[in-house]
């Protein structure tokens, strides 16, 4: 074969491959014209084994590198707390850095922006990297939110010629241990049949009289999914109501629930359901329970433990009696003022297709009436035209402790919102319209932002809900299962129905469609068939959560991470094979284990990589071998390791961000 014809095989030049080949053990002479063919097979053997090794050397290095640059990185790193939005000049005082260095590095991120500028977190934490920061989200506006709810607390509790007021009972505990059946048992009326998967999907408020004093109920959905809400009832709450089932003990939401009531500082009442059971057991939970630094009362603790069976309605009174007791002890603190300024909490909200935007609300001073004008944080929100309470009747005034629910809102608020009343709409300091355009412009703003992005980075989503209180716990759940990888990206969420424009706009940006208690229409579905469109409806929450983790799964990319675990000195080698070698060493640090990955060096320099096959001590095999221990090494890749080479051994797995 021709030596250029030999070159022009292997892809390099044929004074590169003169040049190399004494290198690979082939001396043909400078001036040497052709090789014979049982040679030239042997050097293209030779130059493809060379070539891999030099490919593996890369890629060594190449991880090595990183991990290098990683290890700085980790060590020189500051934490920083970036808000969702702020201007590049803020966000160099959060950097304490020049805002020149600052724009500097966004206009190598292809982002000129001048110093008064908004940027957004995403921006700005991959800026913040750049720059050798790890950053970290804070919610402004929700820390505007809970001073707020505090502020209100205190003018509630400054307010003069204040009575008694029921006490609100908030009813919390895991999926399926009965907090719904409890709620029946309580009002005598079944709401357990209309609810999907057992699960109450919205928040509900209700009252019932014990000994001529009323108790307003808080029911709390029993799936993490509904943690969002459940934290707002809790913060409107004075006692709270945990119920464990006596056959299963406690749970991941009854840990949960435990937190939050601690949190909101409120009395505990430990309802242990389910004791008609014959695998019932009270003193697990009593000693799970005590885990959790919550003390029976027979324990020495504070806490009163009821058992009871919601089912057969027994021990109900027992624990309505527990809770009268409770409240006469705190009813010093159960006080509000029927003439005083009102101030409601939004429990439930809802867009009805023919009534429009309803809303339940708690309220926690004051006393709300028909024709009141309401505002949310000064903006106009509508006039109370149709007030019931919670059977549905109509009435004219809603007092302290009492829910009722409101018709005749131009807006839906949002669950947790304050609701207040003005003398006079002109009083409050914005319109609806302003309230319209802020959401149009955000909905805007989401989906110019997801055109822009890289779709397989995204799971783009459009969601309608039925309520908003379950739309928020549905966009609150989503949002804790992104990956670091795969974002989720709501092209659009509102309430309602699918529609033809849904399933245009899903084409348009790649979307699924998430329905949860909403209808579809033939039309619709026949259109999202013809555009190949994905509608997903779902009842249960958690079923919803579940079809976005595994698509999340799929879109996720793996990174390689290494794990060094220990080096060997090569004292011999015994026995080369095509593909194997077999070798005396010993452990200088760490350990060495069958299937371990092996990157040969001599010197610094890489040779080549390959895998520990077996492993052995004396004539037995062993599953590892440590620091000092010599022992036999059969290797699976080049056999190209010689005496005093070092082995560098590793693991190598597969990690999602």
């Amino acid at each position: 074969m021709n030596i250029t014809e030999l070159a022009r095989k292997l892809k390099v030049e044929t004074d590169e491959l003169r040049g190399k080949l004494p290198e690979l053990g082939f001396d043909i002479g400078q001036k040497a014209i052709k090789v014979d063919d049982q040679l030239a097979t042997k050097i293209i053997r030779a130059w493809r084994n060379f070539e891999d090794r030099e490919k593996q050397k890369q890629e060594y290095l190449k991880i090595s590198q990183k991990e290098e640059k990683d290890e700085e990185d980790s060590k020189e790193k500051k934490q920083v707390e970036i808000p969702s939005v702020l201007t590049v000049k803020d966000f160099s005082e959060i950097l304490k850095l020049p805002v020149t260095e600052v724009i500097s590095e966004l206009m190598k991120n292809g982002i000129m922006a001048s110093m008064n500028q908004r940027i957004d977190f995403d921006t700005a934490a991959i800026v913040a990297e750049d720059l050798g920061f790890d950053s970290e989200e804070v919610n402004l506006e929700k820390e505007v939110e809970l001073d707020k709810a505090k502020k209100v607390a205190e003018k509630i509790a400054g307010q003069e010629e204040t009575e008694y007021r029921a006490p609100v009972v908030v009813v919390m505990g895991h999926v399926d241990h009965g907090k719904t059946k409890l709620l029946d048992a309580i009002r005598k009326t079944d709401i357990v049949s209309g609810e999907a998967g057992g699960i109450t999907q919205h928040i509900g408020a209700y009252q019932v009289s014990k000994k001529g004093k009323k108790l307003t109920f808080i029911d709390t959905p029993g799936h993490e999914a509904f943690t969002a809400m459940r934290s707002r009832g809790a913060k409107v709450a004075d006692i709270a109501i945990l119920v464990v089932a006596a056959t299963e003990g406690v749970k991941p939401q009854t840990i949960e629930g435990l937190k939050i009531a601690k949190e909101a500082g409120v009395p505990i009442i430990v309802a242990v359901n389910k004791i008609d059971l014959p695998e019932a057991n009270e003193d697990k939970v009593k000693q799970e329970l005590a885990n959790h630094n919550l003390l029976p009362e027979e324990w020495g603790g504070k806490v009163p433990f009821v058992p009871i069976s919601a089912k057969f309605e027994k021990n109900i009174d027992k624990l309505l009696d527990q809770l009268a007791l409770t409240t006469e002890i705190m009813e010093d603190k159960l006080q509000a003022n029927p003439q005083g300024d009102f101030y409601g909490s939004i429990i439930e909200s809802h867009v009805d297709k023919g009534a429009g935007p309803i809303a339940t609300v708690l309220v926690r001073n004051g006393t709300l009436q028909k024709g009141d004008c309401l505002v949310v944080d000064g903006i106009f929100y509508g006039k109370v035209k149709v007030l019931r309470d919670y059977k549905g009747r109509e009435i004219e005034k809603a007092g302290p402790s009492q829910p009722a629910e409101i018709m005749g809102l131009k807006i839906a608020p949002k669950v947790g919102d304050i609701l207040e009343v003005v003398a006079n709409p002109k009083e409050a300091k914005r319109t609806k319209s302003y309230k319209i355009k802020k959401e149009e412009s955000f909905i805007k703003k989401e989906c110019e932002e997801n055109e822009e992005d890289n779709q397989e980075q995204n799971l783009n989503l459009i969601l309608r809900t039925d309520v908003l209180g379950s739309q928020e716990a549905i966009v609150e759940s989503l949002k804790k299962i992104e990956t670091k990888d795969v974002k989720i990206k709501f092209v659009d969420k509102s309430l309602g129905s699918v529609g033809e424009s849904d399933v245009l706009n899903a084409e348009a940006t790649g979307s699924i469609i998430y329905g949860f208690n909403v209808h579809l229409s033939s039309n619709v579905e026949d259109l999202a068939k013809e555009k190949d469109v994905e509608i997903k409806l779902y009842s249960i929450i958690y079923e919803l959560i579940d079809d976005a983790k595994e698509r999340i799964r799929k879109l996720r990319k793996a990174e390689i991470v290494r794990k060094d675990m220990g080096k060997v000195q090569v004292l011999a080698s015994f026995k080369k094979g095509d593909d194997l070698q077999v070798i005396g060493g010993k452990v200088l640090k760490g350990s060495v284990e069958p299937g371990a990955k092996v990157a040969v060096l001599r010197g610094d320099e890489f040779i080549t990589s390959g895998q520990v096959e077996t492993l052995q001590v004396g004539k037995q095999e062993v599953k590892d071998c440590v620091k000092d221990q010599e022992c036999g090494i059969k290797f699976k890749g080049q056999p190209l390791i010689e005496k005093d080479d070092v082995l560098d051994v590793y693991q190598e797995k597969k990690v999602y961000q």
